[in-house]
């Protein structure tokens, strides 16, 4: 899953500013949200999932931050790696002691 990134850091740094300042000028959250996000330029939905995510990393929402979701990622990754090492080494070692099975036999 490869997204483009076509808004840079800061754009979504401001947008998210945008909707903690102005929140109290809206009914709701959302309506906030469906406010600026026009005025950015981007879906409704995405501003909504900036601001999920901000609010996770800074801690003001239960969830698994982006920092801990990139360290799962890593660790998912190793194992992936370490798991596909120990079948090559379990290959090995099985055809080696085959291997040595049959020299002792011919010997």
């Amino acid at each position: 899953m490869n997204k483009s990134n076509k808004y840079s850091p800061e754009v979504r740094e401001r947008a998210v500013r945008m909707v903690q300042e102005h929140r109290h000028e809206y009914p709701s959250h959302w309506a906030a949200i469906e406010s600026i996000a026009p005025k950015i330029g981007c879906a409704t939905q995405t501003l909504h999932e900036w601001v999920r995510k901000h609010e996770i990393d800074t801690g003001t929402r239960d969830g698994v931050t982006s920092e801990e979701r990139d360290r799962i990622k890593a660790l998912e990754r190793e194992v992936k790696e370490l798991r596909r090492a120990n079948e090559i080494l379990k290959l090995a070692s099985a055809f080696f002691a085959q291997a040595e099975l049959d020299r002792r036999l011919k010997s």
